[in-house]
């Protein structure tokens, strides 16, 4: 099963600042009046049309699809592939290892680096529309993204359990009024019978096909401007040619950057020590503080230091006083794809997030998720019953205290935020 309420944000923080940057005020303030009337309507709709009948089921905070044919679509599937899918699923296992020792590194690096580097700290967060997800963008990127991630992921589920004889009852989706959520339900008896590493096979399956489908997506993405705001060093310099900085289109008059003597057409390179390469990084600034400027004039580096003047639209916000070229101005070293909207390129680029993230998630042994019945199977029969409880609900609140750590730390080092 799949929940995609625990899914990291901002580990790529120019995400963050991209979606926000297109979001419709409206919207914005208003999300979650927003997604609860969307929700009524979903379920007055569906009462309407009397999806019962079809397999549905309606309750005031939750709809339900469940198909009882997916299993004979799965074996047709099966037959084809047999296989592929047999590689598939003995990778499926080493990959749940890994996964989940990669989730566990992530999460602990993180917190160390709250209190030793600050700055290479990820904020996280939960993605909720209307509640975490706030703009137009993000929620709509979010909501065309998550079905073809259940699909994959399900998919992996059940026509891995077919390859192991393991009958898959129904198969379908949830959505609890924001969250979503898919599932295949196996023959719980012929589960229950299977070997282990069928078991292994079966629940790994659906986090190594979304993290598979997301570095499929990331090879292709490499062609993509917008792709280089998330890639670490050293991907980055390796499939992109680096800009200098940011260039100047013009100067604010009576702004701490004319009195400072920055001019148009100079490249920022740096502010306050921090390397800016993409308008994206530029940093949060307070009017009244003084700023450190480093440019680039006809090839020759200068260093100016300048006091931030207000916005004026939003005093609290401040400006170091220019009109800046807001274009990407990474170029792909493998520029055979030319990509000419940029509202394709940022739903990818959510698809390919919400994917890798949601396989690495869904590997932390929690009750809800895959990596929880991953480490239950492990142990399972390999000491008594009572024992594989205690250690499970032992793993369940190290494992839960370790996330919440992290989305708790995000909140002191930046407040509540949203996408």
């Amino acid at each position: 099963m799949i929940t995609t309420g625990f899914i990291v944000t901002d580990k790529c923080p120019y995400l963050k600042k991209i979606t926000t940057s297109l979001e419709l005020d409206f919207i914005t303030q208003n999300s979650i009046i927003y997604v609860l009337m969307a929700w009524v309507i979903i379920v007055i709709v569906a009462k309407g049309l009397k999806l019962e009948k079809h397999g549905f089921e309606i309750k005031a905070y939750s709809l339900t699809y469940k198909n009882k044919q997916v299993n004979s679509v799965l074996l047709k599937l099966l037959s084809r592939t047999r296989r592929g899918i047999r590689v598939f699923a003995d990778v499926s296992v080493i990959s749940g290892f890994i996964m989940m020792g990669f989730a566990f590194w992530f999460l602990l690096n993180n917190v160390a680096n709250f209190f030793v580097a600050q700055t290479e700290f990820s904020e996280l967060t939960v993605l909720i529309p209307g509640v975490t997800l706030t703009s137009a963008a993000s929620i709509t990127y979010f909501l065309l993204s998550i079905p073809v991630v259940l699909v994959i992921h399900e998919g992996a589920h059940g026509i891995v359990a077919a390859l192991e004889k393991i009958k898959i009852k129904t198969g379908g989706f949830a959505i609890f009024i924001a969250m979503f959520a898919g599932f295949v339900e196996p023959d719980e008896e012929e589960f229950n019978k299977a070997k282990k590493i069928s078991k292994l096979r079966v629940i790994g399956a659906g986090a190594t096909s979304n993290v598979i489908f997301a570095f499929v997506l990331g090879a292709i993405l490499l062609t993509n401007p917008f792709f280089a705001m998330v890639l670490p060093e050293p991907l980055l310099s390796t499939f992109y040619e680096l800009p200098e900085g940011v260039l100047i289109l013009s100067i604010i008059e009576n702004s701490g950057a004319e009195q400072a003597g920055l001019l148009a057409n100079d490249i920022i390179t740096s502010i306050n020590d921090k390397p800016i390469l993409s308008p994206v990084d530029f940093p949060i600034l307070n009017p009244g503080d003084m700023a450190s400027v480093s440019v680039l004039r006809d090839g020759q580096p200068l260093e100016f230091s300048l006091e931030v003047m207000p916005a004026p639209d939003d005093p609290e916000r401040g400006l170091i006083g220019i009109m800046r070229d807001n274009s990407f101005a990474y170029k792909p070293v493998m520029n055979f794809i030319e990509w000419n909207d940029p509202n394709l390129s940022m739903f990818l680029l959510w698809l390919w997030m919400i994917s890798f993230f949601i396989g690495i998630i869904n590997m932390l042994p929690l009750p809800i998720l895959d990596g929880g019945k991953f480490i239950h199977t492990i142990i399972d029969k390999r000491i008594s019953e009572k024992a594989v409880n205690g250690v499970m609900w032992g793993i369940y609140a190290f494992t839960f205290a370790l996330f919440g750590l992290n989305i708790a730390l995000s909140y002191v080092k930046s407040g509540w935020f949203t996408i």
